[in-house]
């Protein structure tokens, strides 16, 4: 968060309105050069289509009792229906289920960030990092005008147990190896994630 930013002690419309107003009135942090965003995101994008060609060695058994658990080969977050990665200023009856989720630049086909949750309606209402970064990265893309069109997808059959959904959550982003997951930083050098 910029640190002029304050959030509000009032109700729940006053906060949602101090989030769209420092989304919007926000300076530009678009210093990186068209050209160095049009690579990074290429090599992202490049590493990513790789992956989903080359399928993992997958260990056989002679007698297959049960169905194979949840996997990174077995959760492939392009196929998720998308949603507005604003979904979360939605109303919704009830805080929705476990889940993981991914963030998804649809113009590069590129995975941003993987996540977990335990209400999937309510995980982003309030701050979370990744708002920022995709902010961030919106703002870069516009400030070129590049096509960018980042949305959001839910895999909502994670486990219940808050361990087991964030050992899958991990092997997910090292799968992927998502820029905007901070396992990845170093990896991508990641220009959307520094502090503002």
């Amino acid at each position: 968060m910029p640190s002029d930013y304050q959030p509000s002690l009032l109700s729940d419309a006053d906060q949602r309105a101090a989030d769209v107003s420092w989304a919007y009135n926000r300076s530009s942090a678009s210093a990186i050069p068209r050209s160095e965003l049009v690579t990074w995101k290429q090599r992202v994008a490049q590493y990513q289509h790789q992956v989903r060609l080359t399928p993992q060695a997958q260990q056989g058994a002679l007698f297959d009792m049960a169905p194979a658990p949840a996997s990174v080969e077995t959760i492939d977050p392009f196929t998720l229906p998308p949603q507005n990665a604003a979904f979360w200023r939605g109303q919704f009856d009830e805080a929705g289920g476990p889940a993981l989720y991914f963030v998804i630049d649809d113009a590069a086909v590129v995975l941003l960030y993987v996540g977990e949750t335990i209400k999937a309606n309510q995980r982003w209402k309030g701050v979370h990092d990744c708002k920022r970064y995709i902010l961030s990265y919106i703002e870069a893309h516009r400030s070129h005008q590049l096509s960018v069109a980042v949305n959001i997808s839910f895999w909502p059959h994670a486990a219940a147990d808050r361990q087991a959904r964030q050992r899958l959550e991990l092997d997910l982003i090292r799968h992927w190896r998502s820029p905007f997951n901070k396992e990845n930083w170093t990896l991508w050098n990641t220009p959307f994630v520094q502090a503002e």
